[in-house]
């Protein structure tokens, strides 16, 4: 693989260009998320992921992550209301 670079100014900076596959579905909300408080609060971290090309699976996993204890959370809240209406109507 050859890096090609471009002059910006006085500093030449190397083209890199990311390996996101063209099949991968878009970001999530808390992906989007995740990636925005990494940018702002975490930019080294941010950074490290990026180039090592481990920032979209990273963001990925999030997401996943996050629409199962969601999903967890919904179903706990229905078993709660599920036995509260019986609680109330018994």
């Amino acid at each position: 693989m050859e890096l090609t670079y471009t002059l910006v100014g006085d500093y030449f900076l190397p083209n890199l260009k990311l390996r996101d596959p063209p099949d991968a579905p878009p970001l999530g909300r808390y992906a989007r998320m995740r990636r925005a408080h990494l940018r702002e609060h975490r930019p080294i971290l941010y950074n490290c992921l990026l180039l090592r090309e481990e920032l979209f699976p990273h963001l990925r996993e999030i997401d996943e992550a996050a629409g199962t204890r969601l999903q967890t959370i919904a179903d706990r809240e229905q078993a709660h209301e599920i036995i509260l209406t019986e609680l109330v109507y018994n």
